[in-house]
């Protein structure tokens, strides 16, 4: 797809990530001229995707969850249902220099680092869990005082705690309830009859649904530019006037930004004087703190365990997640190959974050000789290293005070991102919600302005 040249455009969408692909969905179904800018060299923001050893797979783990109708919707209606496949998921918990294995009650039951009567609480957890018919029932609570409340000290400091560490760092003390109560919900949905978790992936990966989803976009009218990252958003007295990008001007009346609250923040910088909304929109997008995520991709000959997702509690080990696709997904689609993906959220001016790819590497593996000892060197083929800025929002406890608008004060200004889908989590499934919502509010205000346009005209005419 290319830009159509220097025309007006009635929408400019700034990222082609799956909020800014679903909200350009909905605006070419409505007829209106999109342009979709992105900075980098592909789209799919998060779920980007790149080829293993013949196969395409995402840069960040992505599966999907029963509930997540909106994706299963969008792939209905591109007509890539078919390639829609349940995976039964084992998942573990590294605690102690020992996997345990946490995928059934009947597992947690086993769970030998807890006394048996706190093995009962951790397994009633999710059923407690799922007696909070709505969110606003803990929204003024932080995680642990839920946790603890339902589960007792000393499951928090065992099991809890290390996690929301290892994720949330120097953040994990203001998480809020909310967010860990969806984790809860959402992953007890996804439970059998048995209690063990069945997952859903894409034969393809994500990079299957592009290759149907791209060409639909085209027929719509949609247009996209890559490599192309937004240095303005501009604006008047009158509201958005157009998209900086390089020096050049897009003009058009209607922006949506797809990205952190703080980014859009920034490319409102320097126009306080020109809105009076400026400032405080400004102001208010700066308060929601973001966390980075890197990801070493490991393409190896052999299998580190059978677990596909292994969450980590131990502070030495520097990642909070070891994620086994093809002990999820066929390695047969990647050449033979068992691909790892070792997952870890911090801030983006930490170390670990800032180190070369090689270095990552060489830091990785004598943790990963130490969690798997039939582990050599020698087994990968090949790896990646990937990094986000902003990958993670941190939601504390009444995030709903905070969270931002869709539609912002400047005129013709609007925001869909992962910062706004509390209170679920980040999801590709919920970008999709996110993006047709505020593709379909867009869509409705052009319609509505337009008709207010003509009913002025016949009246100016009439008199």
């Amino acid at each position: 797809m290319t830009a159509r040249g220097p025309g007006r455009f009635d929408v400019v969408v700034v990222g082609a990530g799956f909020t800014g692909l679903a909200a350009a969905h909905e605006l070419g179904l409505a007829g209106l001229k999109t342009l979709v800018i992105e900075a980098e060299d592909r789209i799919g923001g998060l779920a980007g995707t790149f080829d293993v050893a013949g196969g395409s797979l995402e840069r960040f783990y992505h599966h999907w969850f029963e509930s997540d109708h909106d994706i299963f919707g969008l792939l209905a209606e591109l007509g890539s249902a078919h390639l829609i496949e349940r995976h039964p998921a084992r998942t573990g918990f590294y605690h102690a220099n020992t996997i345990h294995r946490l995928s059934s009650p009947l597992d947690v039951l086993r769970f030998t680092p807890l006394p048996p009567a706190d093995r009962v609480r951790l397994g009633l957890m999710a059923v407690r869990a799922a007696r909070v018919r709505h969110w606003r029932q803990l929204e003024s609570l932080t995680a642990e005082e839920w946790l603890v409340g339902i589960g007792g000290r000393r499951v928090y400091e065992s099991v809890w705690q290390p996690l929301l560490e290892g994720k949330f760092g120097a953040y994990a003390s203001q998480v809020g309830a909310t967010w860990m109560w969806t984790k809860l919900h959402l992953r007890g949905g996804s439970r059998g009859r048995s209690g063990r978790e069945v997952l859903h992936y894409l034969r393809g990966g994500c990079g299957a649904l592009f290759d149907v989803w791209r060409p639909r976009l085209c027929q719509l009218g949609v247009d996209l530019r890559l490599r192309s990252p937004v240095g303005a958003v501009e604006v008047d007295h009158t509201g958005v006037t157009g998209v900086r990008v390089g020096d050049e001007v897009l003009a058009t009346r209607r922006v949506l930004v797809t990205t952190a609250p703080s980014l859009l923040a920034d490319m409102l910088a320097g126009q306080d004087d020109a809105h009076l909304a400026v400032p405080a929109v400004r102001r208010r997008l700066g308060t929601i703190p973001y966390l980075a995520n890197i990801c070493l991709v490991l393409e190896n000959s052999h299998a580190l365990s059978d677990t596909y997702w292994l969450n980590v509690d131990d502070p030495t080990f520097p990642y909070v997640g070891v994620i086994e696709h093809t002990n999820f997904d066929d390695p047969g689609r990647y050449g033979g190959r068992h691909i790892v993906y070792l997952s870890k959220y911090l801030p983006a001016d930490a170390e670990l974050y800032r180190m070369s790819d090689e270095e990552v590497l060489a830091y990785s593996l004598p943790h990963l000789r130490r969690m798997f000892p039939r582990f050599r060197d020698a087994w990968i083929h090949d790896y990646h290293v990937w990094r986000a800025d902003h990958a993670q929002p941190v939601i504390t406890a009444n995030y709903s005070r905070v969270v931002p608008e869709v539609e912002c004060e400047i005129p013709g200004l609007y925001m869909a991102g992962m910062a706004q889908v509390f209170p679920e989590d980040r999801g590709t499934n919920y970008a999709v919600r996110q993006g047709r919502n505020a593709g379909r509010l867009i869509a409705d205000r052009t319609r509505a302005r337009r008709r207010a346009g003509l009913a002025g005209v016949r009246m100016g005419g009439h008199t």
